[in-house]
């Protein structure tokens, strides 16, 4: 009678800590997001892959205080390989185009943006319309904004999903890693000239860099040299695929059977990452389209692979549950 009894009052206490939880979780949410808002007005935008996994890792404490043992588990086996890999990236894409036998590429991504467009560079003709060096317009700064977003854009995705659903941020995360060393695989064998290069080297019309003119418009200091020359942040002929595409595409990709709004922003981020790309100098279309279809294949690829995986490792755990449900008997011992 008293386990029945208390039965009631222990649903009733394990309710109480699943709000105590929740409620631990906001206030550390809350206090995490104001520190963000203060840091980045006092110290910069972070850019830096060190800054911006510190960040991810605090706010990921912040709503995790109810749970300290998880986040460190999830922080040494979860996190810790994710960052070390995509730091490893860094530091391999960083010697691109320094190797004689792979020059950077300067022609084939111009002659295809003029097939494509009669004879036109889109590049060039959008900054002859649109973009002022001395009067920075609204849309320049929304592009600058947009551009920001990929140094934090996946850690936040991947963030969530984490604290929400573990086995689809493990999917994420392959697909995220799959993605950056296919990219970087091309970037080591065709490195590629960006539009605002090709043109300090005389070879299509003006085009600006639009991202460096808005942060000095802006007077805000970016918490790392992102534009340095031999920045490990930055690879200027690191540009074929275009990951700021690619990234945003392989989000549309995996959101894409959710519908409805999300699918829609989703899509939204990724053509609007897609044009701003082009008309600030940073890529040309040829580097959109390929950043589009390695996010797609990629995407497609990791889905089949895991789903392999799962399904071979279902068919051994089957058997292994058949062979305990039936063990095998011996032979029967043959009489002489």
């Amino acid at each position: 009678m008293s386990g029945a009894a208390g039965h009631p009052a222990d649903l009733g206490g394990t309710s109480a800590r699943r709000l105590d939880a929740r409620v631990v979780s906001l206030i550390g949410l809350a206090v995490f997001i104001a520190a963000s808002v203060i840091g980045v007005t006092s110290l910069g935008v972070p850019l830096s892959r060190e800054v911006i996994s510190l960040w991810v890792l605090t706010g990921l404490l912040a709503v995790s205080l109810a749970d300290m043992r998880g986040w460190a588990r999830g922080v040494i086996f979860d996190w810790l390989p994710f960052i070390a890999a995509l730091f490893a990236y860094d530091a391999l894409r960083g010697l691109v185009g320094n190797n004689p036998i792979f020059e950077p590429h300067v022609l084939p991504q111009i002659r295809f943006d003029e097939w494509l467009f009669g004879g036109l560079i889109p590049t060039v003709e959008l900054q002859a319309s649109f973009y002022d060096p001395e009067r920075i317009a609204w849309w320049d700064v929304a592009s600058w904004a947009i551009y920001l977003t990929h140094f934090f854009m996946v850690f936040v995705i991947a963030a969530v999903l984490w604290r929400l659903a573990r086995p689809r941020f493990l999917e994420f995360r392959a697909m995220v890693l799959a993605l950056a060393f296919s990219a970087f695989a091309t970037y080591a064998l065709f490195p590629a000239v960006p539009p605002w290069m090709a043109s300090d080297d005389g070879f299509i019309g003006p085009v600006s860099r639009t991202i460096g003119g808005v942060w000095n418009y802006l007077g805000v200091k970016p918490a790392a040299a992102i534009f340095d020359r031999g920045s490990s942040f930055s690879n200027e002929v690191a540009a074929l695929p275009s990951l700021h595409t690619a990234y945003p595409v392989l989000i549309l990709c995996f959101f894409w059977s959710r519908g409805g709004w999300v699918r829609n922003l989703c899509l939204a981020y990724a053509v609007a990452m897609s044009v701003m790309l082009v008309y600030t100098g940073e890529h040309y279309v040829f580097d959109v389209i390929l950043g589009w279809i390695y996010a797609i294949v990629v995407f497609f690829a990791v889905k089949a692979i895991r789903g392999r995986l799962a399904r071979r490792r279902d068919r051994k755990e089957s058997e292994a549950d058949l062979g305990e449900a039936n063990p095998a008997f011996p032979d029967p011992v043959r009489q002489p």
